[in-house]
């Protein structure tokens, strides 16, 4: 082997010899006392003694170097130690290794008693810096009040602690305690489970976040961040544990602030419901924040109202109460005013939007009342803050959050945390405050725009009844109506409009002015819903564009005629009607319902049924059917059982219709409905009189003739010459300018009808006709001599009829009470 090689061997040696001086354990890591070299010098200097742990640091054998001055020992001796007459109690040098390099070792010496001789303690440099930055730092961890450390042994007893009365409430931790002479048993227990699980296995515990109680005072909790590691010996062997508790209360209260403000955008606000919404803030403050809150608001905001620019406590009123179940003075009662308060400098604080925080002295002193303090102070409560509800410039109201018992008093931090929290909510109850003024405007509208409730006509009795969405907290475009028609009849409409609010009752109000001046045309069902589509397009173009694809919505109409008892219906996207029969029975009108209104030029298709005087024919919306989980599949047999169940009669139409919707009706349903009953009546055959006319002119002095004898027998001669007249005109129209077959039919009722009928869809029409005209005068002849006259078509021609009143008729009499409270024009 070459001197290089050599000289490197040696190096390595002393390089091992640097970092790792004594034997190794396990894991060749050096501990607080290994590697720590001694020597004994004499009065000169000499070595006299040389351990086993010098000879590993330095490499030198002791039969090398006793005898000799320890001085050959050191190289590059300081220029303080030469010709020192005595060794220094400490210092730094560079010893000699064996193979020739050098070592940087920290020394410190002390003389022997009784003799001359000197001590002298000797360990590798950086090993000593270790052991002094350890050092400095355990004294550092010592030294926070904030950090726990505590050192248990294998049977979790406590050794060692720097855990001072201050830190637990003034009960000291003496060493020899265990967990459970300071803690609460749960606690104690819970804990050691953890550092027992530490020492078996090895593997530290990191910030773990315990909530723990003083045994003392168990009542209290306390949020405490836990570290652990195992302790072992230099073998590896597990002496105990060491356990670092953090002080946690901050972070938890910030965690807890957090929580509170996520809960609070979560919760608050997703009704539009003002009370919903204050209570929806209360029960999310108590008791996480507070131990009893109350949200009080000005009168006029659970109208929907702005409230007044100078709000006092006797301008509100309580909206919500936290825990409803809790125990709270006569003062502060859900629904109840709130009583005045006294002028305070802390309150001109609240009037500028800054919460206010009382303790209970300071509460007193400021109500001055012992009455009063008794009316609104909780039991036990011990402080309160109260926040007000700005939100757009408006004060809606105020926050109390009340603590009682030994919770703890307000912080700054809470005040800031209500704060912003007080801003949320008032935002969100405004949001509801807003909807509700919007909502009663729409529902103002709505019930304005609706027809009467009932109405009394020769062809059936109606009632209608609405309910809006969300027990009166919604309103959309459902509606129904009843429209009296010439010759007895009636037609009836149930119709939903797309959308809510007052854009959608609005469209309702259009919809309604068009169908009833479309029937005033007496067009056929079918024709009516067309139209009608067109209207709906019409509208829908109007409309912004962002807005056109919600104009739309579904109708049926449906048109009853008492003397033939027959009822003629379309429907445009609308559910089917149901019929009641008198027998009880009730079923589902087989209808093809076409397209809804907002697609136009799509057919419609006609459908007829035979109706039994006292039926009762159902109009309705969809949400009367489809509630909740429940289509429309679930909900119309549903609606027919019910129909058939409570659809008397000797019960009134609008009593049965109530029932129904209590029946049927969620308790918050999220869509309007409307529901219109008609109980069918039938024109007697004895008040009915129909003839063929033949296209022969001499026809029309026999129409004269039939005419004659059937007023005389139904006892209205003052109508005869006029009736003549009219019947005249309208045969000998048809005659000339229609084609057969051609009909002749009277009804008599409040009122005279008098229908000619044939097979051409011309359309007649009344004009002036000059002195030097030959004719043209029939029609205008027909509308002075009657009440009313018009013309309709159907699918087989048309029929012109006249009406005339039958005076001193106790039917007209009625009928014409009836109309005027109504407001359906016959």
């Amino acid at each position: 082997m070459d001197i290089e090689n050599v000289r490197n061997a040696c190096s390595a040696g002393a390089s091992q010899g640097s970092t790792g001086v004594s034997g190794s354990g396990p894991n060749s890591r050096l501990y607080a006392f290994d590697g720590l070299a001694a020597a004994v010098l004499d009065h000169r200097g000499a070595v006299v003694r040389w351990t086993g742990t010098a000879e590993d640091l330095t490499g030198f054998r002791a039969e090398e170097v006793c005898g000799r001055p320890v001085q050959e020992l050191v190289a590059d001796l300081p220029d303080d130690l030469r010709g020192a007459t005595e060794m220094p109690v400490s210092g730094r040098v560079r010893l000699w290794h064996q193979c020739g390099d050098t070592i940087d070792v920290t020394f410190r010496t002390t003389k022997l008693g009784g003799s001359a001789e000197v001590l002298v303690l000797a360990a590798p440099t950086h090993h000593v810096a270790d052991h002094e930055q350890g050092a400095a730092l355990l004294r550092a961890l010592s030294a926070q009040n904030r950090i726990a450390i505590a050192v248990h042994d294998t049977d979790l007893t406590t050794v060692q602690t720097n855990a001072t009365p201050a830190a637990l409430d003034g009960r000291p931790v003496q060493p020899g305690t265990r967990l459970s002479d300071v803690l609460c048993a749960k606690d104690a227990e819970n804990l050691e489970a953890v550092l027992r699980q530490v020492l078996e296995t090895g593997a530290p515990v990191v910030r773990r976040s315990q909530q723990v109680s003083w045994r003392h005072d168990p009542a209290r909790q306390h949020a405490l961040s836990l570290s652990a590691f195992r302790l072992e010996d230099a073998r590896g062997r597990p002496t105990g544990v060491a356990a670092l508790y953090f002080d946690n209360a901050d972070q938890m209260r910030a965690r807890r602030h957090l929580d509170l403000a996520r809960e609070v955008a979560e919760r608050v606000g997703k009704s539009l419901e003002v009370v919903r919404t204050a209570q929806d803030l209360a029960d999310v403050l108590a008791p996480a924040f507070g131990d009893l809150v109350a949200v009080d608001l000005a009168h006029s905001v659970f109208d929907g109202e702005e409230p007044s620019k100078q709000l006092g406590g006797g301008d509100m009123g309580n909206a919500a109460l936290a825990p409803a179940t809790a125990a709270w003075p006569a003062g502060i009662e859900r629904g109840e005013p709130v009583p005045p308060l006294p002028d305070h400098p802390l309150r001109r604080s609240f009037r500028h939007g800054e919460p206010v925080v009382f303790g209970l002295d300071d509460f007193i002193a400021m109500v001055k009342d012992p009455q009063l303090v008794e009316y609104l102070v909780p039991k036990d409560a011990h402080s309160v803050m109260v926040a007000p509800l700005h939100a757009r410039g408006l004060t809606l109201g105020a926050i109390s959050a009340w603590r009682c018992g030994r919770s703890d008093p307000f912080t700054e931090d809470e005040a800031d945390l209500m704060k912003q929290i007080a801003s949320r909510g008032a935002l969100a109850i405004d949001n509801a405050r807003r909807y509700t003024r919007e909502h009663r405007a729409a529902v103002a509208l709505q019930q304005s725009l609706l027809p009467p409730a009932t109405t009394d006509t020769p062809a059936a009795e109606t009632a209608g009844l609405y309910l809006p969405a969300n027990g009166g907290a919604g309103s959309s475009g459902d509606w129904y109506d009843a429209i009296a028609l010439p010759s007895l009849r009636l037609a009836l409409v149930a119709g939903d409009v797309v959308g809510h609010g007052m854009p959608a009752s609005a469209t309702m109000g259009r919809l309604r002015a068009a169908i009833q001046t479309l029937a005033d045309l007496e067009l056929e069902p079918d024709e009516l819903l067309t139209r009608l589509a067109d209207l709906i397009q019409r509208l829908a173009a109007e409309a912004p564009s962002g807005d056109r694809d919600i104009v739309g919505g579904t109708c049926l109409y449906a048109v009853y005629d008492p003397v033939t008892r027959r009822c003629t219906m379309a429907s445009a996207g609308h559910p089917p009607p149901v019929l009641v029969r008198p027998d009880g029975t009730a079923e589902a009108v087989g209808i093809s319902p076409g397209p809804p209104l907002a697609l136009s030029g799509m057919p419609y298709e006609t459908t007829v049924i035979d109706v039994e005087p006292g039926s009762v024919l159902a109009l309705y919306t969809d949400g009367l059917v489809e509630r909740g989980d429940r289509d429309i599949g679930q909900g119309l047999p549903r609606l027919t059982e019910a129909l058939a169940a409570h659809c008397r009669p000797d019960r009134a139409l609008d009593e049965t219709g109530r029932a129904l919707l209590a029946d049927l009706a969620d308790q918050a349903p999220r869509d309007d409905a409307a529901l219109l009953l008609a109980r069918a009546r039938a024109v007697p055959a004895a008040d009915t009189a129909h003839w063929e006319i033949p296209a022969d002119p001499a026809a029309v002095s026999k129409a004269r003739e039939w005419i004659s004898r059937q007023l005389t027998m139904w006892g209205l001669d003052d109508l005869l010459f006029t009736t003549q007249l009219i019947v005249s005109e309208l045969v000998t129209n048809a005659i000339r300018y229609g084609r057969p077959p051609m009909d002749l039919r009277l009804i008599r009722h409040h009122v005279l009808v008098c229908e000619v009928t044939d097979s051409s869809s011309t359309q007649p029409r009344l004009r002036r006709a000059r002195t030097t005209d030959e004719g043209g005068r029939g029609l205008f002849l027909v509308a002075q001599l009657g009440g009313r006259w018009g013309c309709r078509h159907g699918q087989n021609g048309k029929t012109i009829w006249s009406e005339q009143i039958i005076q001193d008729s106790p039917e007209a009499t009625a009928h014409q009470s009836g109309s005027s409270q109504s407001h359906l024009q016959l």
